[in-house]
């Protein structure tokens, strides 16, 4: 079995589950470094310097903010991308990329509806 991160939450995940933290959707990667042992990466801005690496979980209850959820249903990410697009802090690009990437019960067909009605 892999190596699992018990969220403040509660809630345990493992490599690659997907979170709300602070307000956005991140991937959970272990590090094998000495410094850090994992980090949060955004789900559309991943590997571009902004990850958030975490020394220990005791790290992570300090940052975890009022915004942060952990893991989500399909439908709860299905509202955070409906209300997401109503929120001029992120762009048509990014959401249809967190679309394509987040973990809803949007099939390929639904996708195809919404882009052809714009």
């Amino acid at each position: 079995m892999g190596r699992t991160l018990e969220l403040p939450n509660g809630e345990v995940v493992t490599e690659g589950d997907v979170v709300l933290y602070n307000g956005y959707p991140y991937r959970v990667r272990f590090l094998d470094d000495d410094a850090y042992a994992f980090e949060l990466a955004p789900l559309f801005w991943g590997d571009s310097g902004m990850d958030v690496p975490f020394a220990d979980r005791e790290a992570l209850v300090d940052q975890w903010g009022p915004e942060s959820r952990g893991t989500l249903t399909a439908t709860e990410w299905e509202e955070w991308l409906r209300e997401a697009r109503t929120d001029d802090r992120f762009g048509d690009d990014e959401l249809d990329a967190l679309a394509r990437e987040l973990p809803t019960s949007d099939g390929l067909l639904t996708r195809l509806r919404r882009a052809l009605r714009r």
